[in-house]
């Protein structure tokens, strides 16, 4: 998991900084320890990887032993990791357990977005609702949910929203032009537009973008936008739902046949995973 190295030797530094003082005076040069990661809540396991890469940098000499399958569903009680090594496993301890509560946290919610969605075409996907320096293991995470990553930042798709259409006077001619100047630019970056209301769509449909965004509109006109999409003569974009969806509007929404909805939530309002690690001396 070394592609996480970055965040990972941030995360140490700012817990050990000069040195674990406690661990340095109380425990005595030579100890040896065994630990165990343990489940104190059912959900679905994530970062495992990266909790082994902690101790790996943390604890030098260390043994991981990983005993669930990164995305698994986990009871509470089941042991998730053994370690085993000297004094340092107890100052990697919290930064290991910090990612892994976190992420399996992330990959639960996720997983039950997903349980909602399924056997219908809606799929669903994560934002940019990410806590700073640490979205590409929520990401990360969201797939071991069994959901799906949307756009990584500002660099990698296009998102025309609400403010961009202001500026271009709410006119779909001057979004065409500035569309059709972005493909000469960026050939191949997908586009997404958002829409707020059946005018909106019914003017920005000819716009040909790869994916359009129906934002916080009521479910008739939900529904009704969506035959429009299907029925239209050109290109079809991908049709995306968002706007405070939660689990009962998410399985409502399904009905729709939307191929997307984005939820915030999955990543910013995600509970962390109680998961333990007991220690003993060898």
């Amino acid at each position: 998991m070394k592609e996480f190295d970055g965040v990972i030797k941030a995360a140490l530094k700012e817990d050990i900084g000069t040195g674990d003082v406690t661990t340095r005076f109380f425990v005595p040069l030579g100890t040896r320890f065994y630990g165990e990661m343990r489940a104190k809540d059912a959900g679905v396991v994530c970062g495992l990887e990266v909790a082994r890469r902690v101790f790996a940098l943390a604890a030098p000499g260390s043994r991981v032993t990983i005993t669930k399958k990164e995305g698994a569903r986990i009871k509470k009680g089941d042991v998730l990791m053994k370690i085993e090594g000297p004094a340092s496993i107890l100052t990697a301890e919290r930064t290991a357990l910090n990612f892994m509560q976190h992420m399996s946290g992330v990959a639960t919610r996720a997983a039950l977005f997903a349980a909602v969605l399924k056997g219908s075409r809606t799929k669903i996907y994560d934002t940019r609702k990410t806590l700073p320096g640490l979205r590409m293991v929520e990401k990360y995470a969201v797939v071991c949910g069994g959901g799906r990553n949307h756009r990584l930042g500002l660099y990698d798709m296009a998102m025309i929203k609400d403010n961009h259409v202001a500026f271009a006077g709410g006119k779909a001619e001057v979004l065409g032009q500035r569309i059709a100047a972005m493909r000469r630019a960026k050939p191949g970056l997908k586009i997404e537009l958002e829409v707020q209301d059946l005018a909106q769509l019914k003017a920005f449909l000819p716009l040909g973008a790869d994916v359009v965004m129906l934002d916080n509109m009521d479910y008739a006109a939900m529904r009704t936008a969506i035959a429009l999409i299907r029925a239209h003569k050109g290109k079809r974009p991908e049709v995306e739902i968002s706007g405070g969806v939660d689990l009962k509007m998410a399985a409502r929404y399904a009905k729709l046949g939307a191929d997307r909805i984005s939820v915030g939530s999955i990543t910013s309002g995600a509970k962390p995973l109680d998961i333990s690690f007991e220690v003993r001396t060898k």
